[in-house]
Order: C-alpha cells, then structure tokens, then sequence
C-alpha cells in the first residue's frame, strides 16, 4: 500500500507539472510571445521534465535502487500515454513515437537516480 502511495503521488506531481507547464505555454501562446517551431519543441520538452520531476519524488521516496523505481515509473507512464493514444486518437504506432517513450522512461530513470543520491542517511 506504501508503494501504491508513492506511485501516486509521483503521478500527481507528473499530471501537475504537465498542466502548469502546458498552461504557461497557452498563455505565451495566447500573447503570441512563442512560435510555432518553440511550440512544437515544448510538446517533447514538458513530458520530459514531467517524468524527470516525478522519477525525482519517488527516489527520493524509495530506499534503494532508484534506477529501478525511475523505470516502473517511466513504464506505466509509456504504457499510459500508448492505450491512451490507441483508444482517443486511434492513431498507429511509429518508430519516432518508440524513440519518444524511451526518452521518457530515460528521463524518469534519470530523475529517480538523482533523487535517490540526494537523500539523507
């Protein structure tokens, strides 16, 4: 149940950093401060930083073998984002979509290492 916990909780800072960041960039949007090519680099760019940010809270929150947290994590994130793709847009599977999702679950590992290293003893 404490895992189940944790789990949940690194997806709620993983949906919150997606909202916030995609609602500042609506915003510049909005303004027109922001171009379309900066626009289309920011839809790789914020899930990136989301899972890092996530990867981050649950080694943060493990004990030992952050890298192995960091890839459920980053998995059921990919697995999430592929049924939901499937199921809403049904749209197909492409190799830059499979490049994509292991980007995300190498972010999501990389920020559970981080946060695991910066725990106190």
């Amino acid at each position: 149940m404490n895992y189940l916990k944790k789990l949940g909780l690194s997806f709620i800072y993983i949906v919150g950093t997606i909202l916030v960041l995609t609602f500042i960039i609506t915003i510049l949007n909005y303004f027109d401060i922001l171009k379309d090519k900066t626009i289309s680099l920011f839809k790789i760019v914020i899930p990136i930083i989301s899972l890092l940010i996530g990867g981050f809270y649950i080694g943060k929150k493990s004990n030992k073998k952050g890298f192995i947290e960091g890839l459920k994590l980053g998995l059921i994130f990919s697995i999430f984002i592929v049924i939901f793709n499937f199921l809403a847009f049904s749209s197909s599977f492409k190799f830059k979509y499979l490049l994509f999702y292991l980007i995300i679950i190498m972010s999501s590992i990389l920020g559970s290492m981080i946060g695991i290293n910066t725990k106190k003893n």
